[in-house]
């Protein structure tokens, strides 16, 4: 009995796989609606390796998400 269930519980698993090949999916980026550019103070030490990923963050979110560049006091 516990090997035709087994086969019974494979064999449902790889037909409920198959349900959802034809239809598309839909990526939704929601991350400029939560993500902001990092603004360095005066007064920051920063290393250059920090120095570089917040100038990638930046650029990377001017590029997606259209965020301006400014200067902020």
């Amino acid at each position: 009995m516990s090997k035709l269930m087994l086969a019974v519980c494979v064999t449902v698993t790889l037909l409920i796989g198959c349900s959802t090949v034809g239809r598309e999916i839909e990526v939704v980026d929601t991350a400029c609606n939560w993500i902001r550019p990092i603004f360095v103070s005066r007064q920051d030490v920063l290393t250059d390796g920090t120095a570089r990923q917040i100038l990638a963050h930046n650029e990377a979110g001017s590029k997606r998400c259209g965020w301006e560049r400014s200067v902020q006091k």
